[in-house]
Formats: structure tokens, C-alpha cells, sequence
């Protein structure tokens, strides 16, 4: 297989739905793209295949963001999946490159949402997710919003099976806030005391989930041009080049349902699925990581995804809190973007945002974010219904 390299990124700011007036998916893709083919120094009739995604948008919605880069009749892929939206259009723009079908792609992703909760849009067939909500509610009471409350229960059956508490949650949230104040894309840049955190809106109750514990809605876009290694050469960009050296796209495993487990239903069991086979290809261990992005979509989410990505053992997440090892000092840097909690989540562009400021952790450029010595990075991001993809970076030999 051709190795694969990322050689520009680009991202907008994300912003709260609305928040900046007139600015339509066609604008934001517009932006994001055109950053990222400045960041690789190429013009756009370069790019042979291009993969769009988004999750709130009509047919054909992805042709219409790429054409703002140009009309090259290259072909343009549309894709929707969930809130891993971004990073699997980033995984098959790699996969046309690693299987010899294009040197030059673009991924990008974007989302114009509505404020509040996500919602349904369909309401005459069965929801993607009902056999994941039918299985949860045999396990806990249900309560509404339906995705915090899932994350929130999966919370719970950690604290009830392994001894973290809700004081865990409160300071990932403290951690990835205090992150993002140096983060000027970041659609909250404000730093809260646990005190506040704890004192804001309650969005779930039973697991003390307050709003500042919870990823927003967002307007945003992201973007990443990749390359194949011979490309690369004849553009001279090793200098800038990132190598995409492990990456695993795996949709919803046996253990998922058949666990009886609420931690198992928001994807644990995926993330660690497709870790592992991340780890194999990149000959690579958690103990190797210097910067990691991961899905945070909920407090609990980091904590869960913390034991997934084997950066503790089963049950042990929590004492990688206490320990201060998820932050700038400890063992890893997880989040420096803020993620999703501080930075947004506008669906399509999680995970190419997470391309970026990796691409700018590891290029050594990410400003006052810098993780010191910064030689390999991790990028995990999960949709529900479901998929995740995790990616392994370094940068490129030189």
C-alpha cells in the first residue's frame, strides 16, 4: 500500500449556530479549503478526487462546498456519518491514495445546524439509532435530550462499576476549557472553575451533566489536503508533509449489543477495536503518544475513550485524572484544541478540525497550544449508529 501524507489543512473558526450572519456551507467550505490549499502551497487543479462531508444538508450539498474551490470535474463524494462525518471522508480520501487510485485529495467537511439539541429529520421510518436507544432503555431509565443521556448513563456505569465520580467529569471539562482560552478557532475560548461548571444548566440529572460538560452545535469547516509519498517528492513538501502512519475506520462489533452494557452501546468497544488495529499498523503503543484529539462530545466520552484507546487500564481512567496525566505536564496532552466540549462540533468538521491541530502539534506550529516534543499524535472521533475512526500521525522522514 502507498503511504499517505497530510500536506495542507485549513480550518474556519467555529462559531455558534447563526453567529455570523449570511454565512451559508458554501462560504464556510470556501474558507476551510482555501486554507488548506495555501497551507500546501498547490493549486487546486492538483486535487484528483475530493470527499465532502456533512450530516445536515441535501443531496449533492458536498459537490456544491467543493465547487467554491473550482469546477475541475473531478470526482466529488458525498459523506454522512454521524459525528464521525469528517474523519471518514478523511479516511477514504487516504484509502484512494494508499490504494494507487489518485496522489492528491482533498477531505473536507462542514455544518450549518440549528440551535439546541440534535434532532431527528425524518419522522415516517425507523431512526438509525432506535435498536442502540431500544437496548439502552432496558439498561437505564431513558431521558431526553437522547445523546446526553446515553453518554451520561454510560458515565454512570462507570462510576457504579469502577469508583469514578461526577468530580471526574467535572475536571476534563475544567481541563479542555482551560485548553481552549489559547485556541482562536474555538467557538468558547472561557475558562470555568469546577464551582462553575458544576453550579451551570443541568442537561442530565442523574449523572450531574451540566452544559459546560457538554459539546454545542456549531457552525464551522475543516479541511485536509492529501498526498501520496510521491507526490510529495516531486512538490518538495516533506518539510510539511505529516504521514498518516496507522489509521482504522470500524462500525459497530458484536460486543456492542451483546454486552449488556451501556458503556458498550456509545462505542467503546469500536474505539477499542479500531485502535488496536491502529497501534498494529503504526508499530506503535499508547505509551509512544504525545498529543492525542479525542471525541469528548460528552465529558464522559473522554473518560470512557481514555480506557478505549488503552491509555489506562479497564476501570482506570479516572486515576489518569487524579494524576494529571491528560494535560500539559502529564503523560499526554489530550485536547489542546479545547475539543469538542470548548472548540464546537459542527458534525462534518470534528474530525478533520482534529487533522488540523494535529498537523500543527506535530509540524511544531500550534503556538501557545505547542505540545513540547511533539513527535506522534492521535486522532479519535465516533459516531453513534455508528463508526469511529482513529488515526495515528508522525511527521515525514526526512
Amino acid at each position: 500500500m502507498n503511504r499517505v501524507y497530510v500536506i495542507g489543512v485549513g480550518m474556519t473558526k467555529f462559531e455558534k449556530p447563526g453567529g455570523r450572519e449570511g454565512w451559508d456551507y458554501p462560504a464556510m467550505a470556501r474558507e476551510s479549503g482555501t486554507n488548506a490549499l495555501t497551507d500546501a502551497g498547490i493549486a487546486y487543479d492538483k486535487v484528483q478526487q475530493a470527499y465532502a462531508g456533512y450530516c445536515y444538508g441535501d443531496s449533492c450539498s458536498g459537490h456544491r462546498a467543493v465547487y467554491e474551490l473550482g469546477l475541475t470535474g473531478i470526482p466529488v463524494f458525498n459523506v454522512n456519518s454521524n459525528c464521525s462525518t469528517g474523519s471518514s471522508a478523511m479516511y477514504l480520501a487516504a484509502q484512494a491514495i494508499r490504494g494507487g487510485l489518485a496522489d492528491c485529495t482533498l477531505a473536507i467537511g462542514f455544518e450549518k445546524m440549528q440551535p439546541g439539541s440534535l434532532g431527528s429529520t425524518y419522522d415516517d421510518r425507523e431512526p438509525p439509532m432506535q435498536r442502540h436507544l431500544l437496548a439502552m432503555a432496558e439498561l437505564r431509565e431513558i431521558a431526553f435530550p437522547p445523546a446526553p443521556w446515553m453518554f451520561g448513563a454510560a458515565g454512570l456505569e462507570h462510576h457504579e462499576k469502577y469508583g469514578s465520580t461526577p468530580e471526574h467529569m467535572v475536571q476534563i471539562a475544567v481541563k479542555n476549557h482551560r485548553h481552549s482560552v489559547n485556541n482562536p478557532y474555538a467557538q468558547f475560548q472561557n475558562s470555568y472553575t469546577a464551582d462553575e461548571i458544576k453550579s451551570a444548566k443541568m442537561v442530565y440529572a442523574a449523572a450531574e451533566l451540566t452544559r459546560p460538560m457538554c459539546s454545542p452545535t456549531s457552525d464551522g469547516s475543516g479541511a485536509a489536503i492529501l498526498a501520496s509519498e510521491r507526490f510529495v517528492e516531486e512538490h518538495d513538501l516533506a518539510g510539511q508533509a505529516i504521514e498518516i502512519v496507522g489509521q482504522s475506520l470500524v462500525t459497530d462489533v458484536p460486543g456492542t449489543f451483546e454486552r449488556n452494557s451501556l458503556i458498550s452501546l456509545v462505542g467503546a468497544d469500536m474505539s477499542r477495536t479500531a485502535a488496536q488495529r491502529v497501534y498494529e499498523q503504526a508499530q506503535i503503543g499508547p505509551e509512544d503518544i504525545d498529543v492525542i484529539e479525542l471525541h469528548d462530545c460528552f465529558a464522559a466520552n473522554e473518560l470512557l475513550t481514555y480506557e478505549a484507546l488503552g491509555l489506562a487500564a479497564e476501570g482506570e481512567a479516572h486515576k489518569l485524572i487524579d494524576a494529571g496525566d491528560t494535560t500539559y505536564g502529564g503523560r499526554w496532552v489530550v485536547n489542546p484544541s479545547g475539543g469538542l466540549i470548548s472548540k464546537g462540533h459542527p458534525l462534518g468538521a470534528t474530525g478533520l478540525a482534529q487533522t488540523a491541530e494535529l498537523t500543527w502539534q506535530l509540524r511544531g506550529s500550534a503556538d501557545k497550544r505547542q505540545v513540547d516534543g511533539a513527535k506522534v499524535a492521535l486522532a479519535h472521533n465516533i459516531g453513534l449508529g455508528g463508526s469511529v475512526v482513529v488515526t495515528a500521525y508522525r511527521p515525514a522522514e526526512r
